[in-house]
């Protein structure tokens, strides 16, 4: 199994920093990029940003020039640094990985079990 784990959730003040971190490992062929999405109350889970090893980064408008994603893909882990957080941050951020088993085998999302990210005005 692919064992996702990400951690650095917390509860903030508008204007703070955090930093998430997430690491994959287990079994794994081929690690081709890793994200972050995120879950607010009452809302549907939405991408966030990604970054593939190559390094290429993914950012959704709401969150550039505040949140910056960056991946050492040596320790297949990556980093979701997060810069004068808003009230509308607050979500359950989860962290995915686009990985193959084998050779053989398609890409397929796997997911980490979330970290809460609290942002009070």
């Amino acid at each position: 199994q692919v064992h996702v784990v990400e951690s650095g959730g917390g509860l903030m003040q508008a204007g703070e920093s955090l930093r998430l971190s997430c690491t994959a490992s287990g079994t794994i062929f081929a690690l081709y990029a890793m994200g972050w999405y995120r879950q607010a109350p009452g809302k549907e889970r939405e991408f966030v940003a990604a970054i593939t090893r190559g390094g290429t980064p993914t950012l959704i408008d709401a969150v550039k020039g505040r949140f910056t994603i960056s991946g050492d893909f040596a320790q297949n882990t990556i980093y979701l640094q997060m810069d004068r957080l808003r009230p509308e941050d607050t979500a359950i951020y989860f962290c995915n990985a686009d990985a193959q088993f084998a050779p053989t085998t398609g890409t397929a999302k796997f997911w980490g079990q979330g970290t809460q990210v609290t942002v009070s005005s």
